[in-house]
Parts: structure tokens; sequence; C-alpha cells
């Protein structure tokens, strides 16, 4: 058992040995406890060095051995769904020494990833993918007369998503030659929740009786084994190459604990999920789940937010998909236990139940990532912007996000959102902002949406107050001349400097929609140029929006829009990314001089 992290490269001599599975498959049977502790040895001390995810891939340290070692990878498929306990797999897969630039730019990517490795058969940075594109696979290879294995490792989170159940549903009807490995740790990002997890966990009562949990899996044709020790070699490998053997769809139930051999992460496997990088002076990492900080972050501004409200409103609901912590829900989960849902992993559910709460009088609030928003657009479209029903979508993580890469960034949904019609979209730029738009959404007696970024802001006092600001209305922060720069969101600090630097107009605009539309006519009428500012897509983003609109009334003057561009950006540090994308201060005065010329 660890207790620390190491503050020096441990001594791994035979987990050095192993470049690829090959040189494990090599090894003596006998061997594999020792190369275990070496592994989870050198995933502590990479980790510590870089951040990253932590508890998930301490646990799975025992089956990527096992899994590798009766495996004939890369040519048998393997996906590791959510993909965050990836990475002993790229440890044992030729990238050992490649670990020390983990979530950094040119890096290794934190998730699997197919343009980085011969041996990552799928990217899976989302959730409840896995047994979808592993049927896929299986199914190619019979009709191509391959003889490969396909194994999805799924964890008991990810099991809460209903794409999970289809692809159950469907591979019970294929008879494909396929295993899915349910990887139950009783533990995701957050503690589980709903009905499967409570099955699951009166199974774990009894790890000897098959009989509660066989029926469920059995129901969908797949022959279940289970439940295994993950972390015993005698016990795993035995059932491991029985399942792997044996023909048509098998399902193997294994149990494992989160951020195994690692005390504090054993104690605290939420707290340890993921870490930042270890303290200079050699104390533990911290925890990546949310810490007392000086300045509140967007999510807590947020998270007060809400409390404050619902001690107002009865009516006030609260609605996440498995994301208590990081869209800062605790207090109100605490608080307002009987105005709290949790869903699960079930984003389309998420927003079709807020739709049904509001059809009954409540007032409906779902916090939900942008990238997972993505997962429930068809009930956005269909359940609640066609009936106008009347919910707010808080929607954290918006933009980019740094070193969790292009799976993970929020760049869409400016895009997805401003299309439907009667959906407010508002942008703040601060504090007080975030806190004054969430108020304009909730009191608009329709969907609304307010999209912010991960982390903090400039750091300025949100209030206590519950005023909405009035609807469609920008703020002119500075008169200049040429050119004015029509900010979207948070780079209203660096458009600032850029404004003052250039003596340039300088415009808050803070609604993608409705847009402040007097004022651009305002502005192209007495600007050569102007220029929208967004962290967000150009594709269909705010400078379309912009863009459409001076199509549309003929405006005078010329448009340059800043944004991302056409293209998937990798991870980095978040000013990586924006000097990648032209964002940076010096960039976006750059291309406002260029074209004023």
């Amino acid at each position: 058992m660890f207790r620390q992290i190491p503050l020096q490269r441990p001594s791994t001599p035979l987990l050095d040995s192993i470049d690829q599975p090959s040189d494990l498959r090599r090894l003596d049977r006998e061997r594999l406890p020792e190369l275990a502790h070496q592994l989870r040895a050198f995933l502590l001390y990479s980790v510590g060095q870089t951040g990253g995810h932590f508890g998930a891939g301490l646990g799975v340290v025992e089956l990527t051995i096992a899994l590798h070692y009766l495996l004939d990878t890369p040519d048998d498929h393997l996906v590791w769904d959510v993909g965050h306990q990836c990475y002993p797999h790229k440890i044992l897969c030729g990238r050992r020494e490649q670990m020390s630039g983990m979530r950094q730019q040119h890096g290794l990517a934190p998730f699997p990833k197919r343009a980085e490795s011969r041996f990552d058969d799928f990217g899976t940075g989302h959730s409840s993918t896995s047994i979808s594109a592993v049927l896929g696979m299986a199914l190619a290879d019979r009709l191509q007369g391959l003889d490969r294995r396909s194994v999805a490792v799924i964890g008991d989170g990810a099991m809460t998503a209903g794409m999970a159940f289809e692809a159950l549903n469907h591979a019970g009807h294929t008879g494909a030659n396929l295993l899915v490995i349910l990887n139950d740790n009783d533990m995701s990002i957050s503690h589980n929740e709903g009905g499967l997890a409570t099955y699951l966990a009166k199974n774990l009562k009894s790890r000897t009786d098959r009989e509660v949990a066989a029926p469920l899996f059995e129901a969908l044709e797949f022959a279940y084994t289970g439940p295994v020790d993950g972390h015993d070699f005698d016990v795993l490998l035995p059932n491991l190459q029985r399942v792997l053997n044996s023909p048509g769809p098998q399902f193997l139930h294994i149990v494992t604990r989160k951020g195994k051999g690692f005390a504090p992460a054993e104690a605290d496997p939420v707290g340890y999920h993921a870490i930042t990088k270890i303290e200079p002076v050699g104390k533990s990492p911290r925890p990546s789940a949310p810490q007392p900080a000086a300045k509140p972050k967007y999510a807590n501004i947020f998270g007060r937010w809400l409390c404050d409200l619902a001690e107002d409103d009865r009516r006030v609901v609260g609605i996440t998909p498995a994301m208590r912590e990081g869209s800062d829900l605790i207090a109100f989960s605490e608080r307002f236990p009987d105005r709290y849902f949790d869903v699960a992993i079930a984003e389309q559910h998420a927003l079709t139940l807020a739709a049904g709460l509001a059809c009954g009088g409540m007032k409906p609030v779902v916090a939900i990532y942008s990238t997972f928003l993505q997962r429930g657009y068809d009930q956005l479209v269909h359940d609640i912007a066609i009936q106008e029903l009347d919910v707010l979508l808080a929607v954290d993580r918006a933009g980019l996000v740094g070193e969790d890469g292009a799976t993970h960034a929020g760049v869409f949904d400016i895009a997805l959102l401003r299309t439907l019609p009667g959906l407010v979209v508002m942008t703040p730029a601060d504090e007080p902002e975030l806190r004054a738009m969430l108020q304009t959404g909730y009191d608009y007696p329709g969907p609304a949406a307010v999209r912010y970024p991960r982390g903090g802001g400039p750091g300025l006092d949100a209030g206590e107050r519950l005023q909405a600001l009035p609807l469609g209305r920008s703020r002119t922060l500075r008169e200049g001349s040429r050119a004015a720069i029509l900010n979207f969101g948070p780079l209203l600090s660096g458009a600032r400097a850029v404004a003052e630097a250039l003596d340039l107009t300088l415009v808050d605009m803070r609604f993608v929609k409705p847009l402040d539309e007097a004022r651009i006519r305002e502005l192209s009428g007495s600007h050569r140029l102007l220029v929208t500012l967004e962290d967000h897509a150009l594709a269909g983003g705010a400078g379309s929006a912009v863009a459409e609109f001076m199509m549309e009334e003929t405006l005078a003057g010329e448009l340059l829009c800043l944004g991302i561009p056409d293209r998937w950006i990798e991870h980095g540090s978040r000013d990586e990314q924006l000097e990648d994308c032209g964002l940076s201060v010096d960039r976006i005065r750059q291309a406002i001089e260029a074209k004023l010329g």
C-alpha cells in the first residue's frame, strides 16, 4: 500500500522491460503481481508529475495487465469506457517514457486516441460508448471472416446511461462474439445514482451469489460471469480466459476498488478522481474536487446563485447528469434534497425530465457541461424548445478547457443553441454578469441558456442581488475610432487591452440571442471595421450571427470574426490553446492591425 506520491522515479526494472504487450505475454504468470506493484508505483509517480486522472487507473492495474496478457493486442479489440482509466494501458503499450508529457501540448492525450497509438482502438472521452463501438468491431470482423476478440471495459457509472443498454440489447440480438467487462467499483466521478447502482450494491453484499446479478444481463442474452475480484490474478485470469474463449455475447462482472493501492485515494475516491501536479515540497497532491479559493470559480457563482434563488422560490429544482461536484451543486443537494435530481450519466433524460417538471409548474435549472449538452440535443429541440418550456440551462465548461482537449472542449454550444427559435443565449464576461444572466434566464418565460467557462474569472464580486439584465442589451465599455470590438464572453480582458492599445471601441455584447441589433447598426455606421470575439467555433458562432444580421440589413463596414478555427484543438494549457487559435492578446491585436492596414 502506497501512502504518498513518490518524489523520484521509482525503480521498476520489470516494468521497464515491457515496451509492448507482446513483451508482457512472455512473462511467467507468477511475475504478474510484481509487475502490478511496479506499474502502480510508476503510475503514482508519473501522474504526480503531470497531474491528471488518477483513482480510476489505480483501480484497473490488474485488469489491464490481465487483458493484455491474454489478448493478442492490437489485433484483438480493446476499448476503455470512459477512458480516464487508460493510463496503465498507455504505459504498457509503448508510451511509458512519454507519460511525462501527459495532457501537455503535443504530449499524450488524457484519453484513448486512435491517432496516438495502434493499441487505442477507439477514442472514448465521453461515457457509455464502448459497447456500441466494440459491437461494431465484432460485427465487422464477422462480416470479413476475421477471428478476433472484442472487449469493452465499462464502469458501473457509465452503465447508468441509456446508450449502454441500447448496445446491450442489440448485441444480444446479433449473437456477436464480444465481451463486456463491468468494472464495478461502486464509484464513478460522483457517487452513483439510480436503480442500477442500488442493484449492483445489493449484489456486492454477497459477492459469491451470482443469482442476484445474472438475471438482468442474461435477460439481454449475455452469458453472465461474476462477480469476480478484479485485483486477484488467481481468480481474474481463469475467469477472463474462459469468457474470452466462449462464443457469443459474454458479460464479466468484476469488483475493483477505485484508487487501489494508494491509501488517500482509497479513502477519498471522489476527491482523488484526478489530481494536480505534486507539490514541490513533497506533499501529497491536492485532489481536483472543488477547493476553497481566494476567488470563487464560475461554477461556485452558479451554485451560490441557485441556493439563493431556491430560498426565495420553492418552484426551483436543480438537475445534473452525474456532475454534482463539478457543477458545484453540493450545497444545493444538501440544503434542498427534495428539489435536487442527479439522474446519473443520462443527459437525454436530464433534459426531458426538466421539460416534464416545467410542464408541472416547476422551474427547472439544468447544470450541464457544454460537451455533454451535445448528447441531449434532440431532447433540447423536441422536448424543450419546440414546446417553449420554461427551462434554464447552466452550460458549464463552455469554450476551450485546456488539458482535457478536444473531447471535452465546449466550443459548439452557441451554434447548437442559437438556431432554436425562442431560445435565449447569454455569454457572461465576468462573475457579476454570470449571476445577472442566470437570473435573466430564470425570469425569461421560455428556454434560456447561460454559457460560462471552466475555472475562474477576473475576480469581481458577484454580489447577492437577484436582478436580471435588460433582454438583448449590450454595454459599451469604451469609445474609440476606426474599429469596434464586439466581445462575447470571457475574453473581455484581452479585448480591453487591445482596445486601449489601438484606441478602439469596446462593446460587451452579453447576448448572442437576441442580438443587440440596434447597437450593431450604430457601430457599423460609425466604424470602418467590426470585430467579433468569442471563445467558440467560428462556424455557426456569435460572429456568424453578426455576419448574418449585417448581410440581411446590408449594413456598411467590414467584419472580422475571431474565434476557434475549423479544426480540432488538441490538449494543452488554456493559454496555449488560445495562442494556437489566434485568441491571445498579441494575436488579436495583430489580426486587427492587419485588417486595418
